[in-house]
């Protein structure tokens, strides 16, 4: 039986309701993946990654990305059947999203990463790194190389990052189908999006306070506003708001110039 013989059922409705979800998710993962790319400079620098491999270490990140998100997202659709866990899971977001706005910022540092600690306790790891190389063998020993190092940190920020990214888009939809193609198109030009920012990720200095309001508006929206709207905030609203809070950090961030320090002046 095909649907449009489904009495009261709109195909074209319910094909826009899709493309405005799937639209809205992708959003929300994509301005999520700028933390991403920050993460990438600081890793890519403390393990003196050559730009050569980077496109390596960024390719396997990429894939081991995907298969993380699945299963985030396979636990996700099961688990947010629950009530409870649906107010969880929002009031998570709006926690995470007001620690941004109101903690200071601090750069990741690798090297005291537990996940690395544990590497480098069951393998011993080059100082130099060999050529694109994740392991060497020396004298019968494996040993992993920074390239190995990176792309083991790369992959536990990707964890970190979804817990955040996953029940966002599920605030938006409930279908997992389009929580997942959303992850997967913005995940996709992850790489890229990297090579083009990565010079000047810095500059946009406010937006790391629209993503935080925008945690905070999935969040309410998982706790709060759907029920208050009788069940489904529209998304088309959820679209407009995601869209004004990141257009205003962009411009806010290009408009509003850093403060200068000023240098004190020695006494005479």
């Amino acid at each position: 039986m095909r649907l449009s013989a489904i009495p009261g059922f709109d195909a074209q409705l319910a094909a826009k309701q899709v493309g405005l979800e799937f639209l809205t998710g992708f959003i929300i993962e994509k301005s999520l993946a700028i933390d991403n790319i920050f993460v990438f400079v600081v890793v890519f620098s403390y393990f003196a990654v050559p730009a050569i491999y980077q496109h390596r270490i960024l390719f396997f990140g990429i894939i081991g990305a995907l298969i993380l998100r699945a299963i985030f997202i396979a636990l996700g659709a099961s688990l947010l059947q629950y009530h409870w866990v649906v107010l969880v899971a929002g009031g998570f977001l709006v926690l995470t999203g007001v620690k941004i706005l109101v903690a200071p910022e601090k750069v990741p540092d690798p090297g005291s990463n537990p996940l690395i600690i544990l590497v480098k306790k069951f393998f011993p790891v080059t100082p130099e790194i060999h050529g694109q190389s994740f392991f060497v063998r020396k004298n019968g020993v494996l040993y992993a190389t920074p390239l190995f190092l990176a792309l083991v940190f790369i992959e536990f920020s990707d964890i970190i990052f979804a817990i955040d990214s996953v029940p966002a888009i599920f605030a938006i939809t409930k279908e997992p189908l389009i929580v997942f193609t959303s992850n997967i198109f913005a995940i996709l030009g992850l790489r890229s999006l990297y090579f083009l920012l990565a010079g000047v990720v810095d500059k946009f200095r406010f937006l790391k306070y629209g993503l935080g309001l925008i945690l905070i508006f999935v969040g309410l929206k998982m706790t709060w506003l759907n029920e208050a709207f009788g069940g489904k905030f529209p998304v088309l609203w959820s679209l407009g708001i995601i869209g004004i809070i990141l257009i205003g950090a962009i411009v806010t961030s290009l408009v509003v110039k850093p403060r200068l320090k000023l240098k004190p002046t020695s006494e005479k």
